[in-house]
């Protein structure tokens, strides 16, 4: 496409405020897949839809679907009364322009990809693999290789990256406890561990009670780039602090593997842990000085959990698991997690073999989950799942890697399969939305990465500099945030 991939200039309103016939009209919409009561499933629409004013004054009609000429038609009139387009309507708007056409390759390797994801601005794309290789793409300026990294020290395979706030430093961790930092502001693009850079090794077995080797399975920056946390396979929480240099705390959260953790929200205080006890726990930071437990236990999976994904309000994240759900959690429901029951399915191990057809639609007796998203396969790796980018969809879908090769998109709202993307020879275990455009990266077991758009011309994209003005759609993306 020939528009730039890095934030646009935005100057709008979060959302509009909620008015008492928004909220009947959006109750009356739900299709009564979920709990309607719940929220999430209005707030999800106040976000990602034109207010009941903005409908009325623009088609007369609540309920029908509204074109972009008419809404860029009501917003040349000021219908709105601000006189531009809110971030619902938006989101509204670049909602409809699902990045479902393609696919077009970025890049191949002869290794598996376990990790793909865009920086918070989009303007980078972050992909490791397992044979001791990362690669950093310069995604406004063509997917150019802008770092190309050799990792070191490494068991098994790059589990997980994660690019600070700033995009400066680059960390990548294993299956040992040494994590390690990259510098992303040298001007080398190769970046061979301790040959052609120093690659600093971050020791999280550092700690008293720490009595065995261990490997990390996700880590992660805090908001403002001062710490991390990781989880880990001897059952454990860690947080590092990157300013002292120094382990911060250890505090053992589940009975197996912690295969995810992740921020609830920017203040870093509260942490969502995933685990092959089949529990996703809560964890409140400010409470560690006086005890080590739990915030909060939701049960609900019958099997490992694979990968969290926080909506970012301190109140809703998704999981997926390894009972072939991705499901979705409000943290005030909760338990205290004093009686948990075992519901794993005995000698079944996902690595090995099919999901049992049998037990594809057993229910958890406690199950604390607000909806169940199923359709994709939770097999052989932990493959990740996300909500939809805040900016340009409000978080109306959610999508996903899958087994089956495949990347699947679902409707929050109603649990719909919206749109299923394949090319793939492998597994994907990883995929990538960016934040403020309609385009997917997918990467596969296949070594293969590629990108998925609307509306996908690879030749308008490939020669988009050469053109006056941009292309057609290039001119329509920007006319939305003028």
């Amino acid at each position: 496409m020939g528009y730039g991939m890095s934030r646009p200039d935005m100057d709008i309103d979060m959302h509009d405020t909620a008015r008492g016939g928004d909220a009947a009209l959006l109750r009356r919409g739900h299709g009564g897949a979920f709990d309607v009561d719940n929220e999430i499933f209005y707030l999800t629409r106040l976000r990602s839809e034109p207010s009941a004013g903005v409908r009325q004054a623009i088609d007369g009609r609540r309920t029908a679907p509204i074109s972009t000429v008419r809404m860029l038609s009501g917003r040349e009139a000021n219908v709105s009364g601000r006189g531009r387009f809110s971030s619902a309507d938006c989101s509204y708007l670049l909602g409809q322009y699902l990045p479902v056409n393609g696919p077009w390759p970025i890049d191949r390797m002869d290794s598996r990809v376990y990790v793909s994801q865009f920086s918070e601005d989009g303007s980078l794309f972050v992909a490791a693999f397992q044979g001791s290789r990362i690669r950093i793409y310069n995604v406004d300026k063509g997917w150019k290789v802008e770092k190309d990294i050799r990792a070191r020290s490494l068991r098994w395979t790059i589990t997980d990256t994660s690019l600070s706030p700033d995009r400066r430093y680059l960390v990548y961790a294993s299956m040992t406890p040494i994590v390690h930092i990259v510098n992303m502001g040298t001007a080398a693009t190769e970046s061979h561990a301790n040959i052609t850079e120093i690659h600093e090794g971050l020791d999280f077995s550092m700690h008293e009670d720490v009595e065995s080797i261990f490997g990390i399975f996700s880590i992660k920056f805090s908001s403002d780039g001062r710490e991390l946390v990781a989880g880990s396979s001897d059952h454990s929480i860690y947080v590092y602090d990157l300013e002292a240099n120094k382990l911060k705390s250890r505090f053992p959260a589940h009975l197996f593997d912690v295969n995810t953790v992740a921020f609830a929200d920017e203040t870093g205080n509260v942490i969502y842990s995933g685990s092959d006890d089949n529990l996703c726990k809560v964890w409140d930071r400010r409470c560690f000085v006086t005890e080590r437990q739990a915030a909060g236990v939701l049960t609900g999976h019958l099997e490992g959990i694979t990968f969290i994904d926080s909506r970012g309000d301190g109140r809703y994240f998704i999981s997926n698991g390894k009972d072939q759900t991705i499901k979705l959690w409000d943290i005030r429901k909760m338990s205290s997690g004093t009686n948990c029951p075992k519901t794993r399915t005995s000698g079944w191990d996902y690595r090995y073999s099919q999901y049992p057809p049998q037990n594809k639609h057993l229910k958890h007796p406690n199950d604390l989950s607000v909806a169940a998203y199923r359709g994709h396969s939770v097999l052989r790796t932990l493959i990740r799942c996300y909500f939809s980018p805040s900016n340009s969809t409000g978080q109306k879908y959610i999508y996903t890697g899958s087994h089956d090769t495949c990347v699947y998109i679902y409707d929050v709202v109603s649990g719909d399969h919206v749109a299923r993307l394949q090319c793939h020879q492998l597994t994907v275990r990883d995929c990538s939305w960016h934040p403020y455009y309609p385009l997917l990266v997918s990467s596969s077991w296949d070594g293969q990465i590629t990108r998925w758009e609307f509306p996908g011309n690879d030749a308008v994209h490939a020669t988009n500099n050469k053109i006056r003005g941009g292309s057609i759609e290039d001119q329509m993306f920007r006319v939305m945030y003028l």
